[in-house]
């Protein structure tokens, strides 16, 4: 019987697994260093909050997996040999492969700051990650001030979970405005007031000197490199990003970039080796402008299910779409579907128009090409639409204009969520005088 390997049990390796099964009899072995079970990653944060245990994060119970004669094997990987198709462990196992699939995450980035690596000090990414914070930043009484550096989901995120047991948070972020590279300014400003009016000390346009040590050897205090200002704290969340999880392939032979080297089929430069999910970097241009890289759930969960028709016989291609994520941002919540570009990375044909509620916690971006005033992306925050809707839209090509005319299409049951369009349509029309629509 054919041995299908992987390794990592994330949404990637785990939707890859649910998928084989459905379409094969084949083995199916997943393996995993980090924990014993797939978990939701995105609800760590709710975990340390209080909101949910560990256990919670499972999306299966137990015995979904024996169920569906999935083995789960908890040990880290040290080698592949990809000549002899068979893996490592650090359990002293050799396991032999006939297809292998490196669904390996992402791993926190880190910029050669001086005491970076001191007790105290983390990213945010792993179940580990989760349980070293709880060591270092408990409480008040363990952490009486932290520092965050580096903008973006991730350091918003800890934000809040560190303000959610009463820890001061400073907030350092080397852009003039928060995740200004990547949402409109007018969208950036909205987020940079939520922030502070939950309390966070957001210092925009500043970067990190040096991390400074006590006599312990524990983090003491920060240095901002512009104005030679000490804060003192008793952690740092290092959350400047994540990059690709490559070590294990590099180690292995296998191509690699910034990322895992794939094609539109997902297979590496070695025979019967595929990557998905995090890990991966494109080789392929992918349409809609979608990145070569994106360490983003929705993209691993449609590798995760394309490489399992791939492995069962259904040579099909990697196909994501019109670009879609959401997150948020304390006590708001966002959506983003097409393009919508920051204002640094915006292309000669696109245009935007804006609405922003007076309370400051609702708004809406549209997007267009200024040629042929089609549709080109939406950006949300407080307002929740479907997704399934935009993206119709978007394959059909239909314009700015019509859009907003018909936006209530988009909206969720107006019986339990607040319609805005009424409030937004006039003022986004008002935007558009001089098309000839």
């Amino acid at each position: 019987m054919k041995h299908i390997v992987i390794i990592g049990n994330g949404i990637s390796g785990a939707t890859a697994a649910r998928h084989i099964r459905k379409l094969s009899s084949y083995r199916i072995t997943m393996i995993s260093g980090e924990s014993e079970f797939f978990f939701s990653r995105t609800a760590l944060m709710y975990v340390y909050m209080g909101h949910m245990k560990f256990r919670d994060t499972e999306p299966y119970e137990p015995h979904f997996w024996r169920k569906n004669r999935i083995e789960l094997k908890k040990a880290w990987v040290k080698t592949i040999e990809t000549d002899l198709n068979r893996v490592l462990l650090d359990t002293g196992e050799t396991i032999a492969y006939d297809q292998l699939i490196l669904a390996t995450g992402s791993k926190s980035n880190k910029f050669g700051c001086l005491g970076e690596d001191l007790p105290g000090v983390q990213g945010l990414y792993h179940k580990q990650d989760l349980e070293q914070l709880e060591r270092t930043a408990a409480n008040q009484k363990v952490c009486k001030h932290a520092v965050i550096v580096g903008g973006g989901l991730i350091g918003v995120e800890l934000a809040e979970m560190l303000h959610s047991r009463q820890i001061p948070v400073t907030f350092l972020v080397r852009e003039k405005s928060f995740w200004n590279g990547v949402l409109p300014e007018e969208n950036s400003e909205l987020l940079n007031y939520h922030i502070k009016a939950h309390g966070i000390d957001l210092r925009l346009g500043v970067t990190l000197k040096e991390i400074h040590s006590d006599n312990q050897g524990k983090v003491k205090s920060v240095e901002i490199a512009e104005t030679g200002e000490i804060i003192h704290c008793n952690f740092v969340g290092l959350t400047t990003g994540v990059s690709p999880q490559i070590a294990l392939a590099e180690n292995s032979g296998i191509a690699t970039n910034k990322g895992i080297l794939v094609n539109k089929f997902l297979e590496t430069n070695c025979p019967n080796i595929y990557a998905i999910g995090d890990c991966t970097e494109q080789t392929d241009p992918l349409p809609h402008g979608r990145k070569s890289i994106e360490a983003v759930w929705y993209s691993g969960r449609m590798m995760g299910e394309t490489v399992a028709q791939i492995i069962t016989g259904n040579r099909i291609f990697y196909k994501p779409g019109h670009w879609f994520n959401s997150a948020k941002f304390f006590d708001i919540e966002y959506q983003t579907y097409g393009l919508v570009s920051s204002r640094r990375n915006m292309p000669e044909f696109e245009a935007q128009i804006h609405w922003i509620h007076p309370d400051k916690t609702k708004g809406v971006t549209l997007s267009y090409d200024k040629n042929n005033h089609l549709f080109l992306g939406i950006n949300t925050f407080g307002i929740r639409m479907k997704h399934e809707t935009f993206d119709q839209w978007l394959n059909d090509k239909i314009t700015i204009y019509q859009v907003i005319t018909k936006l209530e299409q988009a909206q969720f049951d107006p019986e339990f969520y607040k319609s805005y369009v009424n409030n937004m349509r006039p003022a986004l029309l008002e935007s558009l005088p001089n098309l000839a629509l």
